[in-house]
């Protein structure tokens, strides 16, 4: 998010203001004979607060704008926890251990998956109300007042993790005497001096999307439903936390993934109040949908008592590089577009050929995945069909593959030393990891023959990688690449096909 839209936000850091002082003032209240001490709390009851909408913007535009704002923090959550999770693991950890890491991998990949699922139905939010969808995010090492805490791609550690259950844990849950709190608070604050949670940015947005007079009832936009994400394409196999505790190492139960169709201001202010609840809320011990933050409170726990079992002595995460860069030329280690920008000490610069052809590759299939993904908000079952072919199916199966790719990408980067001579591989070797380098546009150009063209350059700028790669890598991970050139192939020959078809329409 750019500096100079700070000062469009003074409505949620006031919000947020009066939550604390709400806090402080009943934690204020004295114990006194029979009761609590008389004390007046109406300067504090929020909800009557009115909120005044900056100017430059009217009521739609205002909300519009914070809806941009909650995305790039979806956005910037889900690689965060997926880098975590890709970290997990290694040849380090005793068999005795290997389960219990397996399992809280598996815990922080669902919800990695679950943040996808809200960044998705914020878009739907957008698509109904007629604003500009929004796919950015938060790159580092830049920070503002209102991310939970600046935005690193590192392996998980206790110090980490703490951050995550920070950004995700309810206020009061903070503000409280219990132990594990005070412990997280600490922690986070030790590394960041002023972390943030999310939850006033939805109590405005639930408030300003409920207000007829904020936003009328003819900016709910009906006829957008058939271009928006559904679950039932998005939702494959996630349904009741299917593919978020296989290994029964979660808590008992995993929700949804969210992804809401929208037709009216209900729907989008349930939609909003739902994707605050899955994040933060507290809920039953044997809830079927524990939130993000009692999952993460547990997964702290657990390597916490596994880091202070004597004789612990090793880690439960590879060593990865933290925010990992390939610099423009490896030839000028000055020339990194970065420089000026970022310290020395916040990337670790990766030098090993092979994990930068990797490293490449892996930036180019995230472009592809998120430019397949704002495609298909453009597109309904019925539109632009060239006989069998679908162009909406096509675009979220290529989405789905694209997803799996970057996960076996990854599986492959962490296992690469950072550095071209590393030494002998130990404990202390630095290891790559994928870059998510942030793509220079993520608009995708006007007319259906240059959106399918967009596409097409991508898959051809893979081809050559993919083809140095072979030479450069073992067997099993050959398997892999050519069947990603059969898989391009293919999906080049459709991509063709419909380009073909829409060459007549450039001015959509």
């Amino acid at each position: 998010m750019q500096r100079n839209f700070q000062r469009y936000l003074g409505p949620v850091f006031k919000r947020a203001q009066l939550n604390q002082l709400r806090t402080e003032a009943l934690r204020s209240a004295q114990f006194e004979g029979k009761g609590i001490q008389s004390m007046e709390y109406s300067a504090f009851e929020i909800d009557e607060v009115p909120i005044v909408i900056p100017p430059e913007f009217n009521g739609k535009d205002y909300v519009s704008f914070l809806l941009c704002i909650d995305a790039e923090i979806e956005h910037g959550l889900m690689l965060q926890y997926l880098y975590a999770a890709y970290s997990l693991g290694g040849p380090q950890i005793p068999p005795d251990y290997q389960d219990q890491i397996r399992g809280a991998q598996e815990v922080i990949l669902g919800i990695a998956k679950e943040e996808m699922g809200h960044f998705i139905s914020v878009q739907n939010v957008l698509k109904l109300i007629g604003a500009p969808l929004h796919f950015e995010r938060q790159d580092y090492p830049w920070d503002t007042p209102f991310y939970p805490f600046p935005f690193k791609l590192e392996p998980l550690t206790l110090q980490s993790l703490a951050k995550y259950v920070y950004a995700e844990a309810p206020q009061s849950w903070l503000d409280s005497d219990d132990a594990d709190a005070r412990k997280i608070v600490k922690m986070v604050k030790d590394e960041v001096p002023h972390p943030n949670t999310v939850g006033a940015l939805f109590e405005v947005l639930r408030k300003l999307i409920n207000d007829p007079t904020v936003i009328p009832d003819d900016a709910f936009q009906a006829d957008t439903y058939p271009q928006q994400a559904k679950f039932d394409e998005w939702g494959r196999g996630y349904q009741g936390g299917q593919r978020g505790n296989a290994t029964g190492a979660g808590m008992a139960g995993a929700p949804d993934v969210l992804v809401m169709p929208l037709a009216s201001r209900d729907d989008a202010y349930n939609a909003v109040t739902e994707i605050a609840e899955q994040g933060e809320a507290a809920t039953a011990p044997d809830s079927d949908s524990p939130s993000h933050f009692e999952r993460f409170l547990k997964i702290f726990q657990l390597l916490e008592g596994i880091s202070n079992t004597p004789g612990v002595n090793w880690s439960f995460s590879r060593n990865l590089a933290v925010n990992p860069e390939i610099l423009s030329n490896t030839d000028d280690p000055e020339s990194s577009p970065s420089e000026g920008q970022i310290a020395d000490e916040e990337v670790d610069v990766i030098t090993n050929v092979e994990a930068q052809n990797w490293g490449h590759l892996f930036n180019i299939r995230y472009r592809m995945l998120l430019n397949f993904l704002t495609h298909s908000f453009v597109l309904d079952n019925g539109y632009n069909n060239v006989g069998a072919i679908s162009p909406r199916g096509m675009i979220i199966n290529s989405t789905f593959g694209e997803m799996y790719n970057l996960r076996s990408i990854a599986s492959v980067m962490v296992q690469i030393p950072l550095l071209e001579n590393p030494g002998p591989i130990d404990e202390n070797t630095k290891f790559a990891g994928p870059p998510f380098l942030v793509p220079y546009s993520l608009q995708l150009p006007t007319g259906e023959h240059n959106r399918w063209r967009a596409h097409q350059d991508l898959i051809e700028a893979s081809d050559p990688i993919i083809r140095t790669l072979l030479n450069q890598v073992k067997p099993h991970n050959q398997r892999y690449l050519y069947s990603l050139l059969e898989a391009d192939a293919k999906l080049l020959q459709v991509i063709q096909e419909l380009t073909a078809a829409c060459s007549c329409t450039t001015n959509q």
